[in-house]
């Protein structure tokens, strides 16, 4: 199988030396299941005793298919396609990491088992700290649904959770026919009672609610607002409609006496409308408001880590003020 940059074809042996080098790697393997060390002769072995059961191509044993990049192995996709229920799963060089590589894959294999192999159900299960694997499932459209408590048995004896992703058929259907281009409209409107349970619907993935609040916390900090230098702060709420979509949600505490620059306190984009430039349109009208009102400044905040929203806001031209509150980076907008 082609993607734009990759092939992904059967192992062979030829393959070990460079799998073994990378599942050796202690970056690649801290979060796998492998025994340590990885050998070449386990490859070896582990590659005989998969064609003895039968064509590599034949997923219902289960198979680990190479992942080429310009004619070199970068890495490896597992899969299995028992009764139509698939499961996926990647390991990656680490030369080889945040180019797109793994999304780009193991999108491709999800594509070819629900549209060639009758597959209706595709899962993945990783360690609950895996927050990259977390990150790619969701990339390739994959919902979170559940950790499972002490379920998988770790290479040092010991029962650790599993975090388990899915997406069925008729879900993935939906995820491929999703609006990708970026809007020609984005509006600010109002919440109203008749719809607020609607603007309740927008979700972001799992591995961004350490970043963004869900809406149902965003909407109870807004009934009940935190004190903040001594007095509420006063949350000021919009849906965002693109295209006549409703697509994102964006909350401003506003200025008081007590709070004398206007605080971007929530910005939550839907999973299925990320990546259209819905975030930047949404702060370019919200910043335009704020400009015609005499607000000079906008203040935000960010945590971090992998995922960090740093680099959004960075790109937007808002500068760490040097302040950390509550765990959080504090960070300025010259309007």
């Amino acid at each position: 199988m082609r993607t734009d940059r990759l092939t992904i074809r059967s192992m062979q042996l030829s393959d070990a030396a460079v799998v073994a080098a990378y599942r050796a790697d202690p970056e690649v393997s801290a979060l796998q299941d492998w025994p340590l060390p990885y050998t070449q002769e386990m490859f070896s072995e582990r590659f005989e005793r998969r064609q003895a059961l039968g064509p590599l191509d034949d997923f219902s044993h289960g198979t680990n298919v190479a992942i080429e990049l310009d004619g070199a192995v970068v890495g490896d996709l597992y899969v299995s396609l028992v009764d139509g229920i698939a499961e996926v799963g990647w390991t990656l060089a680490t030369h080889a990491q945040g180019k797109g590589i793994a999304t780009e894959a193991a999108g491709a294999l999800i594509e070819m088992l629900f549209n060639q192999l009758g597959a209706h159900r595709v899962h993945a299960a990783l360690h609950p700290d895996n927050i990259p694997s977390m990150r790619l499932c969701e990339a390739i459209g994959l919902v979170y649904e559940r950790v499972t408590k002490l379920t998988f048995l770790g290479r040092n004896g010991e029962w650790e959770d599993d975090a388990h992703y899915a997406i069925t058929r008729d879900e993935w259907a939906e995820w491929a026919a999703r609006p990708r281009h970026e809007p020609t409209e984005v509006t600010l409107v109002e919440i109203t009672p008749d719809d607020a349970h609607l603007w309740g619907r927008l979700v972001t993935d799992r591995s961004q609610e350490r970043f963004v609040s869900p809406m149902l916390r965003s909407f109870r900090d807004a009934l009940f607002p935190e004190v903040v230098d001594g007095a509420p702060v006063v949350p000021w709420l919009r849906g965002v409609m693109a295209n006549g979509e409703r697509v994102a949600f964006v909350m401003l505490a506003e200025v008081t006496a007590h709070h004398p620059e206007p605080y971007l306190w929530r910005l939550l984009v839907d999973r299925r409308h990320q990546r259209r430039g819905i975030g930047r349109r949404t702060l370019a009208v919200l910043t335009d408001q704020l400009r015609a009102e005499g607000h000079a400044t906008l203040l935000t905040s960010w945590g971090e880590g992998p995922g960090s929203p740093r680099r959004f806001y960075e790109r937007l031209g808002f500068v760490p003020t040097g302040r950390v509150v509550d765990d959080e980076t504090e960070a300025r907008l010259i309007l």
